[in-house]
């Protein structure tokens, strides 16, 4: 049995819609994933156009927001067969935002998820934290039975202080608050890997930057859009790379991926 290489990007894109109109199709096509996910739709079904469903040597699988228009939604486009696909964990209070797209391909599952973002409220924050504990709580009963897992999307958290331009000052702030990163810990003692920075552990990188204060020019980002993998996933070798391409623009967010050479 031969090897078989497998591309896998992950992008907020701040609205489907919008960014349809900076050259979305010609991103999708030219970084020629094998699956590439979006995070951040805004869109619900009968929203979608003909060229958004069916793209060349794609097909593409949905998640939306039902308790709001114009809101989250995840979407996956992939040029691989899954044997299962499923949106949400069987949890309405986290399923009804459209923020989970699960696809079992056999060899792993892979997620898409838009977590969701604790900076409006309180409450928000707390739906946020509440949301990784499920949404772990469900994966981890996966990873028990022995499946490999794939788990990608704007997580809404930087890690470590080396995954954003200016920690000192937002360590008030949702996205880099103390108890929102002790998840990203916590997730790492359960045994799943960060790819990008186990590859790259010194490497400065951003994925997303505010529309204001002129922070894409500056480079003044945050590193929140990640690729995590179980363990089992190095063991077997399958992790060949994992990039971060802030050459492409058309959101606040660029995209993130993997390569994997599976056996």
């Amino acid at each position: 049995m031969g090897k078989k290489s497998l591309k896998l990007v992950s992008w907020n894109v701040n609205g489907l819609r919008a960014v349809l109109k900076k050259g979305f199709f010609d991103s999708l096509r030219g970084m020629d994933a094998d699956v590439f996910m979006v995070q951040e739709t805004k869109l619900q079904e009968d929203q979608r156009t003909d060229d958004m469903i069916h793209q060349n040597g794609y097909t593409s699988y949905w998640s939306y927001s039902t308790v709001k228009k114009g809101y989250s939604g995840v979407a996956a486009y992939s040029r691989v067969e899954p044997k299962a696909v499923k949106a949400g964990i069987g949890m309405p209070e986290y399923d009804d935002e459209g923020r989970i797209l699960e696809m079992d391909f056999g060899n792993f599952i892979l997620f898409n998820v838009y977590f969701p973002n604790g900076q409006m409220s309180d409450e928000r924050l707390s739906y946020k934290l509440d949301f990784y504990k499920a949404f772990f709580d469900y994966t981890n009963d996966l990873k028990n039975r022995g499946r490999s897992l794939i788990i990608t999307g704007d997580f809404n958290t930087a890690h470590n202080e080396i995954d954003l331009k200016h920690p000192k000052a937002n360590q008030d702030r949702s996205g880099f608050l103390r108890i929102e990163r002790d998840w990203l810990d916590q997730i790492v003692k359960e045994g799943y890997v960060d790819t990008f920075r186990y590859l790259y552990p010194d490497t400065v990188k951003y994925s997303w930057w505010t529309y204001r204060f002129n922070a894409r020019a500056n480079n003044a980002g945050w590193r929140i859009d990640y690729f995590f993998i179980t363990e089992d996933i190095i063991k077997k070798g399958w992790l060949k790379d994992a990039f971060i391409d802030n050459d492409i623009s058309g959101s606040d967010h660029c995209p993130v991926g993997i390569v994997l050479e599976i056996s």
